[in-house]
């Protein structure tokens, strides 16, 4: 936890971006009968069946210090899509940068091994060395901000019936572009001397 507080509390820099990496899985909804569209009055009105197409992954890759986020929609969540989405950080997203501090949390697509399932070995060693990691602790995906985001994406988007892959990607390509052009970020409190007061239960007891 606290080698996590401690990458919040850095200052920015551009040649090594803080990048806090997250994911989350969509249910894919198609209508049964066209809905009813709203209008001065009644509210807008839905068929209670739907029907299942299927779920899509969403990689939430977010830089709380430049107010900057990039949403990888997939159909999966494997290794290799994430080792796909790493490449696209490190190759499109931050080319220039020395390294990249990346936190995320411990799930188990979420390591450097990921990449050699994708990759040939010297590629994916060259990956690895772009990326500086730091693990958020079991039970405590909370200390990622990207999951903070997700929450922000899942109420001002996802909160309602997408029939399909494409529809998700258009949709959520806006919701990002929006809120990058705000700059919006996250305004980060907690620090180390408030989990070592707040949190004392979860250290070890020294006699």
């Amino acid at each position: 936890m606290e080698d996590v507080l401690e990458v919040y509390q850095r200052p920015y820099n551009p040649q090594r971006p803080q990048v806090c990496l997250d994911e989350a899985s969509k249910q894919l909804i198609g209508e049964t009968r066209s809905a009813i569209p709203g209008a001065p009055g009644p509210a807008a009105r839905e068929d209670y069946e739907y029907v299942r197409n299927g779920t899509a992954n969403l990689f939430m890759m977010f830089e709380p210090l430049a107010g900057r986020r990039h949403v990888k929609v997939t159909e999966r969540r494997t290794k290799k899509d994430f080792a796909k989405a790493i490449k696209e950080l490190v190759d499109e997203r931050y080319p220039d940068a020395e390294k990249i501090v990346l936190v995320m949390d411990n799930l188990n697509t979420h390591t450097p091994a990921s990449l050699y399932q994708a990759f040939e070995p010297a590629e994916a060693k060259r990956l690895a060395d772009k990326l500086e990691i730091h693990y958020s602790p079991k039970h405590g995906s909370w200390l990622d901000m990207a999951e903070i985001e997700i929450g922000v994406l899942s109420r001002q988007c996802l909160n309602r019936r997408i029939e399909d892959i494409e529809q998700l990607r258009t949709e959520v390509a806006a919701w990002e572009r929006d809120r990058n052009q705000r700059g919006v970020t996250v305004d980060w409190r907690f620090r180390t001397a408030d989990a070592r007061i707040k949190l004392k239960r979860l250290y070890p007891s020294i006699e």
